[in-house]
């Protein structure tokens, strides 16, 4: 029966070649990657000395902040011994230590990070208003350039998710403040060499 069955199929239909792929081509191991190089950042004339001035409010989020800092100045040729680390208890006390590090000259840059929210008593909108404002007199007043990472969301949980989230903004917002900080101050040192050339 087996046998019949097997007779019966018509292998007309059956096509029996076989076609053999072509060989596979052996990989070329593609080479190492490279990580991009480092951007040459310019070099400033004279030494450069900072103060990054940090809240102890929510200490471990606004930390992220002064790694990245660090981080990043330091690819601009500022290195880390040259900035000094000051912490305060609260945003709100940030502008007073700005004021005195820059009235001591010793410093061509202040750095401020802080982290406002709202603590359900006052408008946390009104504390960041107020710090910043009170930065920017003391830049004005003094001539010493002063930077602010001082932040505030317009919510903020004691959750998780929003301390992962702040973290990473922090860090973020560290690598920007590093950037604007060298950049104006090689902008003000090409300025000040202009000036005192009579070029301006």
């Amino acid at each position: 029966m087996n046998q019949m069955l097997q007779d019966s199929i018509d292998t007309t239909s059956i096509d029996t070649t076989t076609e053999t792929a072509p060989p596979a081509e052996t990989p070329v191991a593609s080479p190492p990657e490279e990580r991009p190089p480092a951007p040459a950042h310019p070099r400033f004339a004279k030494p450069q000395r900072v103060a990054f001035v940090q809240s102890a409010w929510h200490r471990d989020v606004v930390a992220e902040c002064r790694v990245a800092f660090l981080d990043e100045i330091e690819a601009r040729h500022i290195a880390r011994d040259r900035v000094d680390i000051f912490e305060v208890p609260g945003s709100f006390e940030i502008p007073l230590h700005a004021q005195l590090l820059a009235k001591t000259r010793r410093y061509t840059a202040i750095v401020a990070a802080g982290l406002v929210v709202d603590g359900g008593i006052y408008r946390h909108e009104f504390v960041a208003d107020t710090v910043i404002k009170a930065l920017m007199d003391v830049q004005l007043r003094t001539e010493v350039p002063v930077f602010s990472a001082v932040l505030t969301p317009q919510q903020f949980h004691e959750t998780q998710a929003h301390f992962d989230f702040f973290r990473k903004h922090f860090a973020t917002k560290g690598v920007e403040v590093a950037t604007a900080c060298a950049e104006t101050l090689l902008s003000l040192e090409r300025l000040r060499s202009q000036v005192a050339a009579g070029i301006i």
